[in-house]
């Protein structure tokens, strides 16, 4: 073996070392990177670097990625969570696991809306958890459907990894959107189906809102707070995602449709402050500058790898693996799952994805479903016990009777779906492809 090719090895070792020892993500891959391109190459291999952070900087994509945060951050601190799950929850409280069902379409429109999981996660832990358990849903079930609910945003549009992927894999962006949007609403409609069923068959576990509760509200009054409630957002929605995938406006267009029709959804809630749009600023630039700050370390680790023909290195690997290639895009998913315990989505989309890339190119697998592939396969692995992310999430706001055993059991039936779904996409790439082709992308 080349001594090029075991820097490329020990680089990945030290990598997940150093993680290991607690240093931040985005100074590991710098380390790592640096240390061992400088061994293999000396200074000559980091020439490259400043073209390519320039190029990171200056992408006109990656400028869709700070207005969309202050999309999400905007409708999120405006509380809009809230007033959703009160209307939808007191619309389908005579259903057994209705409840549930408002959960899921409150994740879905979030997910819309927002796109940042770990917000949702919280916001829906806060807002439902509490009032799930007192009206007699079972505890595990109560933290399943929220985690998963909560996760929708990682493939719902405008998906912030749908951005970073169209970058990586040099895809329009709205073409990613576009082949998410029935993925997601599929997995959305198994997590409803699965509450349905457990509503006729265990209806202990997920009781219907008692009558006397849901007389307190007329059906004339809710409608109209249905209305002034899910309007504003669903029109929000349509008007981003729409004038995307309908080719009116790029993708950074339309995020900044949407980070102003944010504030005049803010607005007509009667929520818009000064002090909410600094908040919202603040947190905007936070977000997206520690997202900056690992795309430009994650340029010296990728530089460094490839100098060491760790690419090549891949290639080998996959040529040991039987079954051609579907054996290596699930050997890729498996790896991209198993990644999603211990790194954010930013360092897997920009360190393990293009290791793959040019093996798949090659076997001319389609970039758009492979990218979906990708997407549902990492929001699995945000679900999956012990270290899932959004479990983690919810655990820093349930109650106190809440136990980390019971979040661990209520995901298990939803990861289970997770995996369906991976599957589905996988042998039915139309889910994914139907739409870019049918809009003609």
């Amino acid at each position: 073996m080349p001594l090029s090719e075991i820097y490329a090895i020990l680089m990945l070792v030290a990598f997940f070392g150093l993680l290991m020892l607690g240093m931040p993500v985005a100074l590991t891959l710098a380390v790592s990177g640096f240390a061992f391109g400088w061994l293999g190459f000396g200074p000559m291999l980091f020439n490259l670097l400043p073209a390519r952070i320039y190029g990171v900087v200056t992408s006109y994509s990656l400028l869709a990625i700070p207005l969309f945060v202050f999309m999400g951050v905007a409708l999120e601190k405006s509380r809009l969570a809230e007033d959703l799950m009160e209307v939808v929850g007191r619309l389908s409280g005579a259903l057994r696991g209705g409840l549930g069902l408002g959960i899921v379409f409150v994740g879905v429109l979030m997910g819309a809306t927002t796109g940042i999981v770990g917000a949702t996660v919280v916001t829906l832990g806060l807002l439902t958890l509490p009032a799930l358990l007192r009206r007699g849903y079972d505890p595990g079930l109560s933290c399943g459907v929220i985690c998963a609910s909560g996760t929708l945003g990682q493939i719902i549009p405008p998906s912030l990894i749908l951005i970073l992927l169209s970058d990586i894999m040099n895809l329009s962006v709205g073409t990613l959107f576009a082949a998410a949007v029935f993925p997601g609403m599929m997995l959305a409609g198994i997590y409803c189906t699965y509450i349905l069923v457990l509503g006729m068959v265990r209806p202990h576990m997920v009781p219907a809102v008692p009558a006397e509760e849901r007389a307190l509200t007329s059906v004339r009054q809710l409608l109209v707070k249905l209305v002034r409630v899910i309007a504003p957002p669903l029109g929000l929605v349509f008007a981003v995602l729409g004038s995307i995938v309908a080719g009116v406006a790029a993708p950074t267009e339309a995020a900044a449709m949407g980070a102003l029709g944010a504030l005049i959804v803010c607005a007509l809630g009667r929520r818009l402050s000064w002090g909410l749009v600094v908040e919202t600023l603040r947190s905007t630039a936070r977000i997206t500058a520690m997202m900056m700050f690992i795309l430009i370390c994650a340029q010296v680790f990728a530089l460094a790898f490839r100098g060491l023909r760790g690419e090549q290195l891949v290639e080998d690997l996959f040529a040991f693996l039987p079954g051609g290639v579907g054996a290596d895009i699930w050997f890729m998913l498996l790896l991209v799952f198993v990644l999603g315990f211990f790194l954010e989505w930013i360092e897997i989309s920009y360190i393990a994805v293009p290791l793959f890339l040019p093996i798949f190119a090659q076997a001319g697998v389609d970039p758009v479903w492979l990218a979906t592939l990708i997407c549902v396969m990492l929001q699995t692995s945000f679900l999956t016990p012990p270290f899932g992310w959004a479990l983690f999430f919810l655990r820093s706001v349930a109650p106190p009777e809440i136990t980390t055993g019971h979040i661990y059991r209520g995901v298990i039936p939803f990861v289970a779906m997770q995996f369906a779904a991976v599957a589905i996409v996988y042998f039915a790439p139309g889910l994914a492809t139907w739409l870019p082709r049918a809009i003609g992308w």
